[in-house]
């Protein structure tokens, strides 16, 4: 298969995205009477899923299909209007941006679904067969979340979220018509991997917002010494696997880079918060504890699921560097159970679980 390489076009359609991943991230800086309710956090997920859905959807497209031709340039030119008009509408108060933000989302989901209605004859039937599929897959989906508009209160958003939901699910059920039309793996971790630099630099933007602070001692120069180092173990980690330990060549329907990459994205922007949050003490210690090591916790499985599956054979990770990591994190935790430690310690432990994971699978 002829490797697939990434347009201009394509990373000027991700710097739209940084914008929405970003008014996602900040749900989780609403943290009240020492926590980050469950109301926050569930806006939080179901901001960021159509934000990913959506990028998913175009990519996945050009991955298969796309080309560098001028009818491919104009439907992506024009998603990136209806990716403008969702992003502008993102808000924590869903009800006053909830027509907007339904039309850039529904906008952007039809006009990928035109495109693989409009998968051209000379293709192969098996390549006709996996677009008319993912058309009528997203024309569902579009249908179920438009009748949102005949619904009020909490009731439009299930329905909503149905919609996106049988959108996401759908894919996986009819996962025999797409491994015979099998994605371009350099491109597609190519493409992922750029949109995780996005979620990288809201973590670099927490950091800069912590040497931002008007005061200065030994506290706050280790947390941005130590946070710093974290965010670059991370880089480290992800970007050395995506480089040299995974095989590009091998052919599947990607599912699992595409899946698995939600949960890395939402660990990465939850990291992102934690930062911030970590270094203000706006967190009671115990939710603290929780809310730092499960978004480390979350990162460290969902990567380690997404690059054992395309890790050469001899450098997969064995079970006893699962048992090591978790042991890791857990002699962590139970320290700071008993003592109370302070913020700075707390990211001193994850930087040091980061580079321990990193020198292992690097």
């Amino acid at each position: 298969m002829m490797e697939k390489k990434v347009t201009w076009l394509e990373l000027f359609y991700d710097l739209l995205f940084v914008a929405a991943v970003s008014k996602a991230g900040h749900v989780l800086l609403h943290a009240e009477h020492g926590v980050i309710s469950f109301e926050y956090l569930m806006k939080f997920v179901l901001i960021f899923i159509p934000v990913w859905w959506a990028w998913v959807g175009q990519t996945l497209f050009i991955n298969r299909y796309g080309q560098d031709i001028f009818i491919h340039r104009v439907f992506l030119i024009l998603q990136l209007l209806s990716v403008l008009v969702m992003t502008a509408s993102l808000s924590v108060d869903f009800d006053q941006y909830y027509l907007p933000f339904l039309a850039g989302y529904i906008g952007s989901r039809a006009l990928t679904a035109i495109q693989y209605f409009m998968i051209h004859n000379s293709k192969s039937e098996h390549q006709q067969k996996a677009a008319r599929y993912l058309g009528v897959c997203f024309i569902i989906g579009i249908l179920i979340s438009t009748g949102s508009l005949f619904f009020d209160s909490w009731l439009r958003y299930a329905v909503l979220y149905v919609g996106i939901a049988v959108d996401i699910i759908l894919p996986l059920i009819g996962r025999k018509n797409l491994v015979k039309v099998p994605i371009h793996t350099h491109h597609l971790l190519e493409r992922f991997a750029l949109f995780t630099l996005i979620l990288l630099g809201e973590s670099v933007v927490s950091i800069i917002a912590v040497l931002q602070m008007d005061h200065w001692d030994v506290r706050s120069v280790l947390f941005a010494a130590f946070t710093s180092i974290f965010v670059i173990a991370m880089w480290w980690q992800y970007f050395d696997n995506v480089e040299k330990k995974v095989s590009k060549e091998i052919q599947t329907a990607g599912q699992a880079i595409i899946y698995g990459h939600l949960f890395i994205y939402i660990s990465m922007s939850m990291i992102a918060a934690s930062i911030q949050l970590l270094y203000l003490n706006e967190l009671h210690y115990g939710f603290m504890l929780a809310f730092v090591f499960g978004s480390v916790l979350l990162y460290f499985l969902s990567t380690s699921l997404v690059f054992h599956r395309y890790r050469h054979a001899h450098l997969r990770l064995r079970p006893r560097h699962l048992v090591f990591m978790l042991g890791i994190m857990a002699a962590f935790i139970v320290v700071d159970l008993i003592y109370r430690v302070p913020n700075y310690a707390i990211v001193g432990e994850n930087m040091v679980f980061f580079l321990v994971y990193a020198k292992l699978t690097t």
